[in-house]
């Protein structure tokens, strides 16, 4: 109605158009006394005057009288028109041919229905129909199936007719839903996932992310360049220059206690990689062999590859029965294998340069590699087709969103890049504000969602971004060295570890989680 009086202090609402909703919401959640009190007080109905028409004359089988008031409806496309007049004529015929008057339901489709501009798949499945009707139906349709057919082809027309001849469906849930999906993407904090209340514009406060040290882990004896939480959020692997491993158990409290100390390497251990089922863990030994150990005892169960063999990073499969690893040997490439060691694929030769960091998306369908320094190659596994990506800085490292959907790459240009897995982006979204210039830095995605992305920094700092922004929302101060490596806790949206030159690992929770003092673990 152009005259409908405006609610809310901007004006938008059109008063006539708000009460409508609100009628079908009450009818919708089950007010049906409710809404019709409504619809008497206000003078307005949730059915339009051409929607109770159409009602009326299907009730009653005026199949004529239908045609003409869909004909004479005003601003239908011919698209929509000829789609509601098939469902129309669908139901015409039926009911015809159940009463035993073949001539004029095929009178029907010959004339009305074949003129339609309706796809021609559709009028044969129904010239069809009316043939195994023919065949197979005796018995004339009862009074009550009739009732409920034309029930159907109501709720059918609702569907298909626009506004404001019918109400899409639940319009009211609909745009609730839509007002606090705005107010949660505006919220850069926003980590919890408890349901958002209506009673009060929703914003979340600094404390909804880890900003505060809660413990500082000193077991270590030199230089801290890798730390990864677990799937199942319930242990932390971590790894040194000291030439160890270390297995953290993550308690219910969220205190972290040592594990197992993992002492089989001869050389720096850059890399660790939790399986999907968290009973197994792999080390990556600096220029050294790849190592299989056992979670819940410590102990190594294989060791992969031969003392020439240089690997530089790897991943498991969804299964947990395969595994991946890159070599920086260029005529090494990468190798699938399984647990025992039996090599089950491998890609190698001139197209595979030195591998510097490779990940394998949860879902197990991409394997996306970093290789030449500057380039990032996504592989289907199941199809083999593979798309590249040309960055024009150096890459250092690589992580995969939760849901398979993105990743992230750190380069030596200051910058984290984020692109999508299926390659509909032209360019990546950009984060800065951390310090990287010489050394590998690690990032990753944490949170509810996988909202934030978190980042070490060669200025000893922790950064956290939510992924809208491309500033930090929170800079983390505490180390005293460079941090190599962050990794979320993927249970625990409140906690986030970082490894450092210091020697330290650092667990952060939120402000108000935790008031105590932090204190070492060493």
């Amino acid at each position: 109605m152009e005259g409908s009086p405006r609610l809310g202090p901007k004006g938008l609402i059109k008063k006539h158009e708000f009460v409508r909703i609100l009628i079908q919401c009450l009818y919708s959640i089950g007010y049906e006394k409710s809404a019709s009190c409504l619809e008497l007080e206000s003078g307005i109905s949730c059915k339009s005057d051409d929607f109770q028409l159409l009602e009326s004359l299907i009730s009653s089988g005026n199949w004529d009288g239908c045609v003409d008031t869909l004909n004479a409806i005003k601003d239908l496309t011919d698209d929509t028109r000829a789609a509601a007049l098939f469902l129309v004529f669908k139901q015409c015929l039926l009911e015809y041919l159940s009463c035993g008057d073949d001539k004029l339901a095929v009178a029907i489709l010959q004339k009305e229905v074949s003129a339609l501009q309706v796809d021609r798949d559709k009028v044969h499945n129904l010239a069809r129909s009316i043939l195994s009707w023919k065949e197979v139906e005796q018995s004339k349709i009862d009074d009550n199936a009739v009732r409920e057919l034309r029930k159907k082809l109501l709720q059918e027309l609702e569907k298909w007719l626009p506004s404001p001849i019918t109400l899409p469906e639940h319009r009211l849930e609909h745009l609730v839903e839509t007002a606090v999906l705005s107010q949660i993407d505006s919220c850069m904090y926003h980590n919890l996932s408890d349901e958002v209340s209506l009673y009060a514009d929703h914003s979340c406060s600094r404390d909804q992310i880890p900003t505060e040290t809660v413990q500082i882990l000193t077991e270590h004896k030199n230089e801290v360049w890798f730390v990864q939480f677990s799937n199942n959020g319930e242990y932390l692997a971590s790894s040194s220059s000291d030439c160890t491993a270390i297995i953290w158990k993550v308690p219910e409290d969220g205190r972290v206690t040592l594990k197992h100390t993992l002492r089989s390497h001869h050389n720096p251990v850059s890399f660790v990689a939790w399986s999907p089922d968290d009973s197994k863990l792999l080390t990556c030994g600096n220029v050294e062999v790849l190592k299989l150990w056992d979670v819940e005892t410590g102990t190594c169960k294989h060791t992969f590859g031969d003392p020439g063999f240089i690997v530089s990073s790897c991943a498991w499969f969804p299964d947990s029965k395969r595994l991946v690893c890159g070599s920086s040997d260029p005529e090494k490439g990468i190798y699938m294998w399984d647990c025992d060691g039996n090599e089950l694929k491998a890609w190698r030769g001139m197209r595979m340069p030195k591998i510097l960091d490779l990940a394998v998306t949860p879902d197990g369908q991409n394997l996306i590699s970093i290789f030449s320094d500057k380039e990032i190659r996504i592989l289907n596994v199941g199809t083999n087709a593979e798309r590249v990506i040309s960055e024009d800085h150096s890459i250092t490292s690589l992580s995969i969103s939760g849901d398979s959907k993105f990743f992230i790459v750190n380069l030596n240009s200051q910058e984290i890049h984020m692109w999508d897995v299926a390659g509909e982006w032209v360019k990546p979204l950009k984060y800065m504000g951390h310090k990287q210039s010489k050394y590998v830095i690690r990032s990753c995605f944490g949170g509810l969602n996988s909202t934030f992305i978190a980042s070490g920094s060669e200025n000893a700092q922790v950064y956290i971004w939510n992924r809208r922004n491309s500033r930090p929302i929170e800079v983390l101060r505490g180390h005293s060295m460079t941090v190599n490596c962050v990794s979320w806790n993927h249970r625990r949206p409140q906690m986030l570890a970082s490894a450092s030159d210091d020697h330290s690992i650092r667990i952060w929770g939120s402000s108000l989680s935790n008031k105590i003092q932090p204190r070492k673990l060493s």
